[in-house]
């Protein structure tokens, strides 16, 4: 073989290598963006309240049995604040948020923030709107402008003030989307929200459209499922038709850091509450 040549010849091989390496490269970065997975499944206690309601400690003890880390509460049954903390950590468990009505936020919010640092939230949410104060668009404006003031009472209390949605939020009033209201009227630095997945779904808007024209709005989601069709019937996570994986792969964009299972209606609740966490813990995306 000639110099020339098995220059030549070197060349085509080395450049092959190279190639192979980063089709290699390409293949790996592939495959760690297809198998990224939840770090932490967390359980919105809605689902197991009748449970909790018969047997706080033995339903919070089957809770992380089943491997959930993190914990949403919807009432605190009884417990003092250090009852209810003293239980977390027995289980090796901790809740970033609870769920409070409105009148905690508007006639006794000193108590509510108190009570909600000393179970370890770092937020304090709002599930629920009554139904007699969102009428109109100036209804909703008027409760954005009241969010906000939320928002500051919660920040000067060391916590964030977030707001849960349903489907009415996504019921055009007056051609605007009340969700549309909230969330382009409120002060990011005071209020965030947790979009409840289903709901967003059943009220025929698109979760990603929402992360993307709202990025890091959404540090927390429910994650429910829907068996699709006329009614939408609310199923396990996994076995329903919400296409998790690509919800989940924007979650940098939508700014989540937790995910709480729910089901409002769960026929066996542990049942439903371990389907839904054996196919998240699976999920690679």
């Amino acid at each position: 073989m000639t110099t020339h040549s098995r220059r030549s010849f070197l060349a085509t091989l080395g450049a092959a290598a190279l190639g192979a390496v980063a089709t290699d490269a390409e293949a790996a970065t592939t495959i760690l963006l297809q198998r990224r997975r939840l770090e932490k499944v967390g359980l919105q206690l809605y689902s197991v309240r009748d449970l909790m309601k018969a047997d706080m400690p033995g339903t919070l003890a089957r809770v992380a049995a089943i491997g959930y880390k993190e914990v949403e509460f919807a009432g605190y049954f009884d417990r003092t604040p250090a009852q209810v903390r003293q239980l977390l950590k027995r289980n090796g468990l901790t809740s970033p948020s609870s769920h409070l009505p409105w009148e905690a936020f508007q006639n006794t919010a000193s108590k509510t923030f108190a009570d909600a640092k000393a179970i370890g939230n770092h937020w304090a949410t709002l599930p629920w709107i009554p139904e007699e104060k969102r009428k109109t668009v100036d209804d909703w404006k008027g409760i954005a402008a009241q969010f906000n003031k939320f928002g500051a009472a919660a920040k000067s209390a060391g916590l964030r003030f977030a707001y849960h949605n349903h489907n009415f939020e996504l019921a055009p009033i007056g051609g605007t989307k009340p969700l549309d209201i909230l969330l382009s009227q409120t002060d990011p630095s005071l209020v965030d929200f947790e979009m409840d997945i289903y709901w967003v779904v059943f009220g025929g808007a698109d979760p990603l459209d929402y992360f993307k024209r709202f990025p890091h709005r959404f540090p927390m989601v429910h994650v429910k499922d829907s068996a699709g069709g006329p009614d939408n019937k609310m199923v396990d996570v996994g076995s329903g038709t919400i296409d998790f994986k690509s919800i989940f792969r924007q979650s940098s964009t939508a700014g989540i850091r937790h995910y709480f299972v729910e089901h409002d209606q769960p026929a066996d609740p542990i049942a439903t509450i371990r389907n839904s966490y054996n196919y998240l813990h699976a999920l690679r995306f």
